[in-house]
């Protein structure tokens, strides 16, 4: 009845989001670099009708929170002892692809980002912490779209295998769990950061800064990016024989309900899981590209450019398991338009769903959502899987005393870990829980410090103001208390109730 005894606890940031530095030993910009978020309607870039090419144009006054984020570029040693005082046996983070090689295409990688990732590494184990490391979480450097135009390039395919090679040789025998592209089903929805897509070739308006990016170009990355994933095992095997590779996956898409029982509704449900999450899952797991991805291919006429030996990789080298964001649920009426942001997609209100995280966000909580996707997935690739994010967003600030208790964050943890251990219970071969973050770090959606996740607060505000100083939240020793008792104490409490 307990979770496994090598059960992964752990928690999850990204280098865009907590790193800073930005510029700075021989780094150059990455594609999040331009944007205030990856909500933003636009990134800050400009066509220079000179040379015929987009560049970076950041805006005067406008705060990028995330050049300068919680400067775990100089303070990872301390903010990793502080994760290691939660008990944390792993640790999720990317390699920022722009400090190993800055443009993305060098072909020597740059020695300077090689050894401050060789520091971060070697201090997660000497704590005695897993390293969970993502390639790529929207980090592609900015080069490699306004020169190539990102991911529709299969050229990137090469410059992508020289990264890997490169840090699965430096890095053998010390990271075992390796993701390949951060919630790369987004592509569909958000191709600027998903799949670093924006043509550059005759852009519809020179003063539109989106250019003239079309369906067949997202295929083209699609592809791309399927044959980039299975060269990724193919090298990791060649190179690490203990090494782990996995797909990432936002998964709160694959808890798509139907707003009733119309056929129409359930099998619109079934469409929006296919077209945000399962049209990549599938290549990935399966080694297939679904009938009905061909399908749109050839009723839209925008089917990529392939070939009989990237197929035949795609087929060959499936992941090692497969690894997925949670945060909330949606559902589909037909007539009604689902958007989406960072959290998954939007659809007509759930009037079974009584809980939402506090405002102006206003994400529904569905924690039995979490058990869904864990069987939908499980059924389906019979894989093992790995939560590497799941938490809430609370604005949040210090009490008198320099304490924020925060019940609500960890009721919101206990209640997804309840169904977790749920679906472990089902015989899902669940790998572990990584919070997102565990730390306060700048928001990926809103680009903002307001929106805090952490165990651990940061002295820093939205203006750019702050001390950068750490204290402890008091969901930090309720999250430690799970840990040391690997959910024991969370098990003896759902038993009493």
């Amino acid at each position: 009845m307990s979770f496994p005894k090598n059960f992964l606890w752990g928690g999850a940031v990204a280098a865009n989001q907590c790193e800073g530095e930005w510029l700075t030993d021989g780094k150059q910009p990455n594609v999040t670099d331009v944007m205030i978020g990856i909500g933003s309607k636009y990134p800050d870039i400009k066509w220079n009708e000179k040379t015929r090419k987009y560049e970076m144009a950041l805006q005067e006054g406008k705060a990028y929170l995330s050049h300068d984020g919680i400067d775990f570029y100089h303070r990872y040693k301390d903010d990793l002892k502080l994760m290691k005082g939660m008990g944390f046996n792993c640790f999720r983070t990317s390699i920022a692809w722009g400090r190993i090689f800055p443009n993305g295409d060098e072909i020597e990688p740059n020695e300077a980002g090689l050894k401050f990732y060789d520091d971060m590494i070697d201090t997660m184990l000497e704590l005695g912490m897993e390293p969970v490391i993502t390639m790529s979480h929207y980090e592609t450097p900015l080069h490699l779209l306004t020169e190539y135009g990102g991911w529709s390039n299969p050229k990137l395919i090469e410059f992508w295998k020289r990264y890997a090679r490169t840090l699965f040789e430096r890095y053998k025998g010390k990271v075992k769990y390796w993701l390949t592209f951060n919630e790369v089903n987004n592509l569909l929805k958000n191709p600027f950061v998903a799949g670093s897509i924006l043509t550059i070739d005759d852009p519809k308006d020179p003063s539109d800064p989106i250019g003239s990016t079309t369906e067949k170009d997202k295929w083209q990355g699609y592809y791309n990016l399927l044959v980039a994933n299975a060269e990724t095992v193919k090298l990791a095997r060649s190179i690490d024989k203990d090494a782990k590779v996995g797909s990432m996956m936002t998964a709160s898409s694959v808890a798509t309900y139907p707003y009733n029982c119309d056929p129409d509704n359930v099998m619109g449900a079934l469409t929006a899981q296919r077209f945000a999450n399962f049209y990549f899952t599938d290549p990935n797991c399966l080694g297939i590209i679904p009938g009905y991805v061909k399908r749109v291919w050839k009723e839209h006429d925008c089917e990529p450019e392939m070939s009989a030996e990237g197929l035949q990789l795609i087929k060959d080298y499936t992941v090692d398991f497969l690894s997925f964001s949670y945060y909330r649920s949606s559902t589909f009426e037909k007539g009604v338009t689902n958007s989406s942001d960072t959290g998954g997609l939007i659809g007509k209100e759930n009037p079974y769903l009584t809980g939402c995280s506090p405002e102006p966000w206003c994400w529904p909580i569905d924690p039995k959502g979490i058990r869904y996707v864990l069987n939908t997935y499980y059924d389906r690739y019979h894989l093992p899987l790995f939560i590497v994010e799941n938490g809430i967003g609370l604005d949040e600030n210090l009490n008198e005393d320099g304490t924020i208790e925060d019940d609500f964050r960890m009721e919101y943890v206990e209640d997804h870990l309840k169904y977790i251990h749920e679906a472990i219970l089902d015989g899902v071969d669940v790998m572990g829980y990584l919070y997102w973050g565990p730390i306060d770090i700048v928001s990926a959606g809103t680009g903002e410090m307001r929106k805090r996740y952490g165990f651990v607060y940061v002295d820093r505000f939205n203006d750019g103001s702050g001390t950068l100083e750490r204290k402890i939240k008091q969901s930090y020793y309720k999250y430690k208390e799970i840990i040391e008792t690997n959910g024991e104490n969370l098990i003896s409490k759902w038993a009493s109730e």
